[in-house]
């Protein structure tokens, strides 16, 4: 069976991936794009954009990780754009016409609407449906590759072995491994 994966989620100290007041001009509220500028200074965040350079390290290592065994992806309205993009008949996504996805994408939203592909192989599908119900629906998606999605962080501790490793870019990587239980 698929995995469910949290991955490359950015997230500020003080615990938020989104600052207030998020529009189609600060897609990022007034945090701006502060929790990204590491990741698009590495070579893999410059060619996802067309540019060439960028540092190689961690970041970079991290980075690559972001597509390798994954097949379907789940994510919040609020991830696939501004508070009204719902009234946009014309809205497709932050990423431009080729987002960094390349699987099926399912929003999660009160608005369903008709899926829209995109360049690359992303497709994204409105459902309005509970995260298990999502969940469901992109594991056969994903036919038996793994589903990222994000859905809090309360008590991972207790079910998880928590390795951190901080990089010359000011950035801490966090990997969660399941901690194995005795039967």
């Amino acid at each position: 069976m698929s995995l469910a994966r949290v991955q490359h989620v950015s997230v500020s100290l003080d615990g938020f991936a989104t600052g207030e007041g998020q529009s189609l001009d600060a897609p990022f509220g007034h945090a701006g794009e502060r929790l990204h500028q590491w990741m698009f200074a590495t070579r893999w965040g410059r060619q996802m954009l067309g540019q060439p350079g960028g540092t190689a390290g961690i970041d970079d290592a991290f980075l690559r990780l972001f597509a390798p065994g994954i097949g379907a992806e789940i994510m919040g309205a609020r991830k696939f754009g501004p508070p009204t993009w719902h009234e946009d008949p014309d809205w497709k996504g932050w990423w431009g016409p080729n987002p960094p996805f390349h699987t099926p994408v399912f929003v999660l939203t009160h608005h369903p609407r008709a899926s829209i592909e995109m360049e690359g192989g992303t497709v994204f599908h409105f459902i309005d449906a509970s995260p298990a119900e999502a969940l469901e629906t992109a594991r056969e998606a994903a036919a038996g590759k793994d589903v990222r999605l994000w859905d809090g962080v309360e008590g991972l501790e207790k079910d998880y072995e928590i390795e951190t490793t901080s990089s010359p870019g000011g950035v801490a990587h966090m990997t969660f491994a399941r901690k194995h239980t005795p039967r």
